[in-house]
């Protein structure tokens, strides 16, 4: 079974002026305070890689996780460290050395969501080889192994500031959106976009608002608030047999929220003439505020507070990078 793309001209979209409804905000953090919230934050701490070939171990140090003058900063370093490696599916005490260190938080042990709208406001790093992140898994994996219950990265970002052939400014200032979803690997696939890169500025340079909204069978990825991904049912689906006639599986269970600041891995090294560059560590990713809305007035689908802006773009899927 493979992924269609989505038709612009034919997905619903609902209109939140035909209603009532509207976004109503259940949960914000600010990063008051001097350290960060353990009861709504849980710290990442290990030397796994993320099954991406990352070059970092994440930490519960005030070396990797800040929070200062009302901001979040995780913060990637350049030193030797051998930690458990701590895969999430393979619990063992086998340890590993990495020659970097960052942060890495989640709502995992605290809070999660179906639906509603999932924004923050950062500062993103620059350099080949950083790749920050704002992104939700499964809280429950209700249909098993990733990426049968699904994942969605609100924000991701690779390289900015160095040269890319295929941007329109000549240097690489784009940020992109994806949803996973499918078989179990080697047979998962996944749908995403990027940014213009013709907006002024750089996310590296100022600050933006990086947003997802997801309805009931809708979801659609915002910065600042135009809309540059739009996905519907038809654009998904997972090989998991516990799925069979949930037509909105996998996303139609409950989501936490994570943050992190990855060194390397597949994607940056693989984009932007490939590589890495020691010199662009250390880095931070700053976030001054994380927001949860739910739909007040259409609480079962949320669909009626979706924005209702126009979107004419295709989504992406492997082919296209395989393609490059």
């Amino acid at each position: 079974m493979t992924a269609c793309t989505a038709n612009p001209a034919t997905a619903p979209v609902v209109s939140s002026s035909e209603s009532d409804a509207q976004w109503t905000t259940v949960w914000f953090e600010d990063f008051g305070g001097d350290a960060l919230d353990r009861s709504r934050w849980t710290a990442d701490e290990s030397c796994w890689g993320g099954g991406n070939n990352e070059r970092q171990c994440y930490t519960d140090r005030p070396a990797n996780i800040e929070v200062s003058d009302g901001v979040l900063k995780l913060k990637a370093r350049k030193e030797t460290y051998t930690a458990p490696i701590n895969h999430p599916d393979r619990k063992s005490d086998d340890v590993t050395t990495q020659e970097y260190t960052s942060g890495k938080i989640s709502t995992h042990n605290s809070a999660a969501w179906k639906h509603g709208k999932f924004s923050a406001r950062m500062k993103l790093p620059a350099g080949q080889g950083t790749w920050p992140a704002f992104w939700m898994m499964p809280v429950d994996a209700e249909y098993g192994h990733w990426p049968l219950s699904g994942e969605l990265d609100i924000m991701e970002a690779v390289n900015l500031g160095t040269p890319c052939d295929d941007c329109p400014t000549g240097t690489e200032v784009r940020t992109s959106g994806a949803a996973h979803f499918g078989e179990l690997e080697p047979d998962n696939t996944y749908l995403f976009n990027k940014t213009s890169g013709l907006e002024p500025g750089s996310p590296a340079d100022e600050w933006r608002v990086y947003s997802l909204e997801w309805g009931e069978g809708q979801i659609q990825w915002m910065v600042d608030g135009k809309i540059f991904m739009r996905l519907t049912a038809d654009d998904w689906y997972t090989g998991a047999p516990e799925a069979e006639g949930r037509e909105f599986a996998p996303f139609d269970q409950p989501f936490y929220l994570m943050l992190n600041l990855a060194v390397g891995g597949n994607l940056p090294e693989k984009s932007n003439g490939a590589g890495f560059d020691p010199a662009s560590f250390p880095a931070e990713l700053q976030v001054d505020w994380v927001k949860v809305e739910t739909c007040d007035g259409d609480e079962a689908t949320g669909l009626a507070c979706l924005d209702d802006q126009e979107w004419t773009g295709t989504p992406m899927g492997p082919w296209e990078v395989q393609a490059r």
